[in-house]
């Protein structure tokens, strides 16, 4: 099976990165691969293989392949411009001045706030500590299971707390979330978080322990486009 690896490309960098994988790889072609997550295939001549998904669906939108010019329609054509159209599909869900609410939390400790640009504007990082688990049974791994419990709903609480009072001073239009799956849906569950639950999400982070460094990490690769690439087969 041939290797395949996955980066973060920024959306004004990433006819730059295409440019480049095809001058490694040779001459490719580019179609939909997925209508409902606006994804691209792009294919080489030696075999390898790119897979390009925005972190949103394109706006609004009908499939990628239908805002595509096609080159058959058009004898003057060529496949560059059919490729331009497709990658353009591909971002007009993405504005990059759009505010993301971030969202990192994991057990003993948060990160929140609100990102234009790729920088974070506003943030607030907490600790809080909540107990690991115990290999004691009986009547002591009960008490130890209520604690951490209660531990973990303190964190998600706080965390929830925190994060309604940056988004109500810079509304989000889309969320990052990262770190603890369940935690993270536990907070955006809290009732404070109700005006901002429903927003549209890019794909789920895996972090380290939240901090602010790491926020500002995920600020910057929120509304990156992801592109996994698999190698060209080995020869036989």
């Amino acid at each position: 099976m041939s290797p395949t690896r996955s980066v973060l490309v920024e959306a004004r960098r990433l006819d730059g990165w295409l440019t480049r994988f095809e001058q490694r790889n040779g001459t490719c072609t580019v179609q939909p691969a997925d209508a409902a997550a606006g994804s691209l295939e792009v294919l080489a001549r030696n075999g390898c293989r790119a897979v390009l998904t925005p972190p949103l669906p394109p706006a609004g939108s009908p499939s990628a392949s239908d805002s595509a010019p096609d080159p058959a329609s058009d004898p003057a054509s060529d496949p560059a411009s059919g490729r331009d159209g497709l990658v353009a599909a591909l971002l007009s869900g993405i504005d990059p001045a759009a505010p993301v609410g971030l969202l990192l939390i994991r057990r003993g400790g948060y990160s929140v706030g609100v990102a234009r640009e790729g920088s974070v504007v506003s943030s607030k990082t907490g600790t809080r500590y909540v107990q690991g688990r115990t290999a004691a049974g009986g009547w002591s791994q009960q008490r130890f299971a209520r604690r951490r419990a209660n531990q973990a709903d303190a964190l998600v609480e706080e965390t929830a707390v925190r994060a309604a009072a940056i988004f109500s001073a810079q509304p989000p239009s889309c969320l990052q979330l990262g770190g603890d799956r369940t935690l993270a849906a536990a907070v955006l569950g809290e009732p404070v978080l109700a005006s901002v639950a429903g927003l549209p999400q890019v794909p789920f982070l895996t972090v380290p322990d939240p901090r602010l460094a790491i926020l500002k990490e995920a600020a910057a690769s929120a509304l990156s486009v992801r592109i996994t690439v698999t190698d060209p087969p080995a020869a036989p």
